[in-house]
């Protein structure tokens, strides 16, 4: 039997946003090529499994777990520089024993950071102005702890997600206004200066990558995407007028430019109701951060999704466009590939977990707990419950 409870809390929105996405995803890689399409459906196959696993696993409980699986994906980071594969000069992959299959532990990376984020903040919640230098120290040593051997295989785009991500997650949980005003300054004042600088010299392609987007004239990637986009008219093309696509100028247009492709195949009019899914899904799980204060977990989980959401679908969308440099980062749920897809449906998992079980933590919750432990109001509510 089915606890009702679990149903009551369960978001049937999220899946009823998502699947459409999943569905014209498949669409147009099985359209591109039958292979990868029936490749595809066994992610997605994989996806929903890992789906209902996660969503059973009880992640309010397992602070220890959290903390133990964290140190585990940073081991295997480490591991990394000593046994990693290298694939396009970049060595971030390890092998598996016997299989031959490959394991890329910056993907599962960030969604242990979110956890990690997550039962720091719930053992450590903010006081009312926000969190302070001291506690941002704390919290920026598990964030740019992964964030530095990312970066160093080299991947600076996962890197960069993850930064993002994490400072992400603290801006809306709250930190100190002054603090945030110091490095918002201290940003606008290095970042020319790394720049200009010598250090980037281990990502030079990533770096190549800012130059032409800088030059005047964009890349020939960037101008073939340009080309399927503009040409796609309002309602786009059938398949077999898609010229860009069909005769090869735009290289797998399937992976990271998948948007080009899908605007040629649905025009105008489909990108525009593509881009409010995506808006829709991601101001969605965002409202729910404001269901219940006390709940960080729950907070935590929901806006890194939606951080992660929204940089995925920017960056994605106006590298397309020639807005924003070349990075391999994938349009979430769309591009084809098992890794971003798997993390995002798992990420899913976890959220539905928090949502549908929400009625055990709101039983089982201490409102004292989460009172501020500096106010006069709160001592006497503990001394009265002493």
């Amino acid at each position: 039997m089915i606890d009702r409870r679990i149903l009551t809390h369960f978001d049937f929105l999220l899946p009823g946003l998502v699947l459409p996405i999943i569905i014209i995803s498949f669409f147009l890689v099985n359209d591109y090529d039958p292979d990868k399409g029936l490749r595809q459906l066994i992610y997605i196959c994989i996806g929903i499994g890992l789906f209902f696993t996660f969503f059973l696993i009880p992640f309010r409980k397992l602070s220890r777990a959290i903390t133990v699986f964290y140190w585990i994906f940073i081991l295997l980071l480490l591991i990394i520089d000593f046994y990693g594969a290298v694939r396009l000069g970049a060595q971030r992959w390890i092998i598996i024993p016997g299989t031959g299959m490959s394991f890329q532990p910056s993907e599962p990376m960030k969604i242990t950071l979110i956890l990690m984020l997550a039962n720091l903040i719930y053992h450590n919640p903010p006081d009312k102005g926000g969190y302070g230098l001291k506690d941002l120290l704390v919290f920026s040593f598990y964030i740019m702890l992964p964030v530095f051997l990312v970066a160093k295989q080299p991947d600076l785009g996962s890197a960069i997600v993850m930064f993002l991500m994490g400072y992400g997650i603290l801006f809306v949980i709250g930190i100190k206004r002054k603090i945030v005003l110091w490095c918002l300054g201290l940003f606008v004042i290095l970042a020319p200066i790394i720049f200009s600088t010598n250090i980037l010299t281990r990502w030079e392609y990533q770096a190549k990558r800012v130059q032409d987007f800088i030059a005047t004239t964009p890349s020939h990637q960037v101008q073939q995407s340009l080309i399927a986009i503009g040409s796609a008219g309002w309602l786009g093309k059938d398949k077999q007028n898609i010229s860009q696509t069909k005769l090869g100028f735009l290289p797998i247009p399937i992976t990271d430019i998948i948007f080009s492709y899908y605007v040629e195949r649905f025009g105008f009019l489909g990108a525009a109701v593509l881009f409010g899914l995506y808006i829709v899904l991601i101001l969605h799980i965002l409202s729910f951060c404001l269901l219940d204060r006390r709940d960080y977990y729950l907070q935590v989980v929901a806006s890194g999704i939606a951080i992660l959401l929204f940089v995925y679908m920017s960056v994605n969308i106006a590298m397309t466009l020639n807005l924003a440099p070349i990075v391999g980062i994938p349009l979430p749920l769309l591009s084809y590939g098992g890794s971003s897809f798997i993390t995002f449906i798992i990420l899913f998992g976890i959220l539905e977990n928090l949502l549908a079980f929400k009625f055990d933590f709101e039983y089982n919750s201490n409102p004292i707990k989460h009172l501020k432990k500096r106010g006069p109001l709160a001592q006497l509510v503990r001394a009265l419950g002493s």
